[in-house]
C-alpha cells in the first residue's frame, strides 16, 4: 500500500512531518524562574576542597580567580581539582619554559606565590578545570572519548578507552566521583594541559602526518590558519531577554580551524611516499577540475599543474585547502551526535531513525563537505566525510527514508579516526591545539567531480548555528543551559545575546536588531537550538556557497503568537540595492491549523497527508521535519548509551513538531556568488515580535520534480 501510494502521487510530495494537535505552537521553552543563587547546604565542592589538604595549591587558584563562591553555592558543578604536586610541577614547567613567548610566562619566581599574583593565569587555570554541568567518570567519561566543556569555553578531551580517565591525554583522574551537593569532584595527578600551540606549530610536532604538513607548508596555506581572535571592539546596547533578565554576552570572538589530514600511513596505502607522490596525486584528482568545479570557471580562473604551490588554484593547494574548515571543533561536536551529553541533558533531537550530519564550508573557494554519522552502527558512533547513498533524500516508501534496495551505497566516504573506532597504527586523533583541532583520516579527502554529482545532489539543509562559524569557535553552538548559566554569573541560561557586529556573514541594518541565540532546550528546531531576534529588525545573512544548479530554496519557522511579520529579500552582496524581494510577507502569527496553511495531523489521513501535503505545497508551505518529532523527556526509545535502537521506528504524540517550512521559490545558485538573505520587519511598532533563522534547505530541482520518488519526511 504505502509503495503504490508512492507511485500514484508522482509529483504529489509527502513533505512530511509531524504535527499533532494544536496543543503548543510556541518555538519557545517556557521561561524558568530562575531566582538568584543561595548557599548550599551539606558539604558543596568548596568544602570538600577546603577539607583537603593535598589540595590547597588548587583552592588558592580558585580563591584567586574568583570562583570559590561558585563552588559554594547552588548549582552543578564538574571539578578537576590537581594535587598540591601536580600544582608544583605546573609551575615549575611554566617557569622554566624555554620557548615561551613571555618570559617564564610572565611569572615573577618558581613558586606558588608568583602563580597566584598572576591574575590572568590564575583565571585560566581555574576555569579551564571547571565545567558547568556534573559528569561522572562512570557514564559521561567511561570508554571511549570525548570533549568536556569548561568555563574557559575550551574543551578538555577525555579518553577512557585505557581503563583510566585521561584528559587532554595528560591528567589521570586518580580520585574520581566524589559526588557533592552542588556537582562532583575529580582529583587528578597534573594539572590540565591547554596546548597554547597553534595550528602549523602543532602539525609540526606530529611526525604521523609529514607528508601533510610538508604540503601545508609549501602551499603557504600554514600562514592562513594563525590568527587566534578578533580584532573587532564588541558593545551591546540591550543585553535583556524578554522577561527583563540580563543574558550572557561573549566579550570576544575567537577564529578557529579545524584541519582534516591524512596520516603518512594513509598516504603510503594510496602510493604516495613523499611530497612529490602527493603533488602528482592532486594532478591527477584536480587537474580537471573545470570540468566540474565551477567557481574557478566562472571567475576566469585557470587551474594550475605548476610549482607555484601558493596559487589557490594549483592543484596541490586546491588538495590542502579542502582539508580546512573556518571552524574548531572536537570530535564531538563535528555532528549534533547522540552522546552521553545529550541523553543526559534530553534534547537530542534525531528520531525516528534520522542520521545526524552537517554541512561546512571549506578554505578551497566556494566549496563545502559533508559530515555523516550514519546508523546503525552498534556500538560505535563513525564519522564520516562525503558519505553517499543513491537517491539519499529521496523514499520509495512514506514514513521512512526509503528501502534498503533504493539507497545503495555509491561513495563509502572518509571515515574519521575517533578513539572509540579508530585504524590500527593511528597515534594521534581528535588534536587540540590553541585555535583549533587536527583530525586523523582513515582515507583520502578530495572534492572530485563525484563530490559534485553525488554528495552535494541531494537536498542541502544547511543549520544557522554551523554555517555561522562564531556559534562553534566561541564554545555556543553545543552549550547547555546551566554552562551559559554559569557563564552568566548564575543569572539566565536560556539565551546568549550578542552585539550586532558579532558575526562576519550577519549584517544590521539599523541599531534596533537584537540578536540571540536560544541555547539548545526543548525547541521545536533541528538541531534543538536556533538564531533567532526581535526589534524593528532588519538584518541580512550570507548564506553558505552550493555547487550551480537550480534550487528550490525553503526556510523553516514556527508559528507563535509572539511571532513577527517580515519580508524577505535575496541579493548577490549585502548592500540593500541588490536585494531582491522573495514572495509575500510571512507572518508567522498564523496558526499552524490556520486553512490558509492547510496543515492536517496525517496520520489521521486514509492516504497518510498525501493529499494534504499536496495543498500545503500549492500554498508555498510544507511539514516541518519527522526527525524531531519528539522529545526525550517524553519518552525515549534510543536509550541504549552508543547503540540507535529501532532505527525506523514511526511515532507520534499528541504534543509532535508544530513546525513549518515556507517555500521562497525557485532559482538559479551559482557557485561563485554570494547570496545574501534579508529579514525585515513589516511591523515597525511591534519591537517585541521574533523572527527565527534556524535552518535553510537548497533542493536541487530534479530532486523535487522527481516522477518516481518522493522526497523523504526526515
Amino acid at each position: 500500500m504505502k509503495n503504490h501510494l508512492i507511485n500514484m502521487s508522482r509529483r504529489i510530495f509527502a513533505f512530511g512531518v509531524i504535527g499533532m494537535a494544536m496543543a503548543a505552537v510556541t518555538g519557545c521553552n517556557p521561561e524558568p524562574d530562575e531566582s538568584d543563587l543561595y548557599t548550599a547546604t551539606g558539604e558543596t565542592a568548596a568544602d570538600y576542597i577546603n577539607r583537603k589538604p593535598e589540595l590547597s595549591s588548587f583552592e588558592s587558584v580558585l580563591v584567586k580567580a574568583g570562583l570559590q563562591r561558585n563552588l559554594s553555592s547552588y548549582g552543578e558543578y564538574t571539578c578537576f581539582i590537581p594535587t598540591n604536586d601536580a600544582v608544583a610541577a605546573y609551575i615549575d614547567k611554566l617557569y622554566n619554559d624555554t620557548e615561551a613567548s613571555i618570559p617564564h610566562n610572565g611569572l615573577s619566581d618558581n613558586s606558588l606565590e608568583a602563580l597566584i599574583s598572576n591574575d590572568s593565569l590564575c583565571n585560566d587555570i581555574a576555569k579551564y578545570h571547571l565545567h558547568a554541568n556534573e559528569s561522572l567518570t562512570t557514564i559521561e567519561m567511561g570508554g571511549g572519548s570525548g570533549s568536556i566543556s569548561t568555563m574557559l569555553r575550551i574543551p578538555i578531551a577525555s579518553d577512557g578507552s585505557t581503563g583510566k580517565i585521561m584528559l587532554n591525554q595528560v591528567a589521570t583522574i586518580i580520585e574520581p566521583d566524589s559526588i557533592v551537593t552542588n556537582g562532583v569532584v575529580h582529583v587528578i595527578d597534573s594539572v590540565i594541559p591547554r596546548n597554547s600551540r597553534l595550528l602549523p606549530e602543532e602539525m609540526d610536532r606530529l611526525q604521523e602526518f609529514s607528508i601533510f604538513n610538508e604540503a601545508l607548508q609549501l602551499t603557504g596555506l600554514a600562514d592562513s590558519i594563525r590568527k587566534t581572535k578578533k580584532d573587532a571592539v564588541y558593545t551591546i546596547s540591550d543585553r535583556n531577554d524578554t522577561n527583563g533578565d540580563p543574558l550572557y554576552v561573549p566579550d570576544e570572538c575567537k577564529i578557529m580551524y579545524t584541519i582534516f589530514a591524512e596520516p603518512d600511513s594513509v598516504m603510503k596505502l594510496n602510493g604516495i611516499n613523499n611530497i612529490d607522490d602527493l603533488i602528482d596525486y592532486a594532478n591527477r584528482i584536480y587537474g580537471d577540475a573545470a570540468s566540474w568545479y565551477d567557481y574557478p570557471v566562472e571567475k576566469g580562473y585557470t587551474i594550475s599543474t605548476g610549482d607555484d604551490y601558493t596559487n589557490r588554484f594549483n592543484t596541490l593547494n586546491m588538495f590542502v585547502a579542502y582539508h580546512i574548515l573556518y571552524a574548531g571543533m572536537p570530535e564531538d561536536e563535528l555532528v549534533y551526535e547522540r552522546n552521553s551529553k545529550w541523553r543526559k541533558e534530553g534534547y537530542w533531537n534525531y528520531t525516528n531513525g534520522a542520521q545526524p550530519f552537517d554541512f561546512y564550508e571549506t578554505m578551497l573557494p566556494n566549496t563545502i563537505l559533508k559530515i555523516w554519522q550514519p546508523f546503525p552502527m552498534q556500538s560505535k558512533l563513525s564519522l564520516y566525510i562525503n558519505r553517499c547513498l543513491a537517491f539519499n533524500t529521496l523514499t520509495d516508501e512514506l514514513g521512512t527514508m526509503g528501502t534498503e534496495s533504493l539507497h545503495q551505497v555509491v561513495r563509502e566516504g572518509v571515515k574519521i579516526n575517533r578513539s572509540s573506532d579508530k585504524a590500527s597504527g593511528c597515534q594521534n586523533f581528535n588534536i587540540q591545539t590553541f585555535n583549533g583541532y587536527i583530525h586523523s583520516l582513515q582515507g583520502m579527502l578530495v572534492y572530485d567531480e563525484q563530490v559534485v554529482t553525488g554528495v552535494l545532489h541531494e537536498r542541502l539543509r544547511f543549520d544557522s548555528t554551523t554555517f555561522l562559524v562564531e556559534f562553534i569557535n566561541n564554545g555556543i553552538r553545543m552549550s547547555t543551559n546551566s554552562e551559559v548559566k554559569a557563564l552568566n554569573g548564575g543569572g539566565s541560561g536560556n539565551r546568549v545575546a550578542f552585539p550586532l557586529n558579532y558575526f562576519d556573514n550577519v549584517v544590521s541594518y539599523t541599531s534596533e536588531n537584537r540578536f540571540r541565540y536560544n541555547v539548545k532546550g526543548a525547541y521545536n528546531a533541528w538541531q534543538s537550538d536556533t538564531f533567532q531576534g526581535w526589534g524593528n529588525y532588519d538584518l541580512a545573512i550570507k548564506l553558505p556557497p552550493v555547487p550551480t544548479n537550480h534550487y528550490e530554496f525553503r526556510i523553516f519557522y514556527t508559528p507563535m503568537s509572539h511571532g513577527g511579520m517580515m519580508q524577505f529579500y535575496m541579493g548577490t552582496n549585502s548592500k540593500l540595492q541588490s536585494m531582491m524581494a522573495l514572495d509575500i510577507p510571512l507572518d508567522v502569527r498564523i496558526p499552524i491549523d490556520d486553512p490558509r496553511i492547510g496543515w492536517t495531523v496525517f496520520t489521521e489521513e486514509d492516504d497518510y497527508g498525501v493529499s494534504t501535503d499536496a495543498a500545503m505545497r500549492n500554498r508555498g508551505y510544507m511539514r516541518g521535519l519527522y526527525s524531531y518529532a519528539d522529545h526525550a523527556e517524553r519518552g525515549d526509545l534510543n536509550t541504549t548509551p552508543g547503540i540507535i535502537n529501532d532505527e525506523r521506528n514511526m511515532r507520534y504524540t499528541t504534543t509532535g513538531n508544530n513546525s513549518l517550512r515556507r517555500i521562497m521559490g525557485r532559482m538559479e545558485m551559482k557557485q561563485s556568488d554570494e547570496h545574501w538573505f534579508r529579514i525585515k520587519s513589516v511591523i515597525s511598532d511591534a519591537t517585541d515580535l521574533k523572527w527565527q533563522f534556524d535552518y535553510i534547505e537548497f533542493v536541487p530541482l530534479d530532486i523535487v520534480d522527481n516522477d518516481t520518488y518522493s522526497e523523504d519526511w526526515f
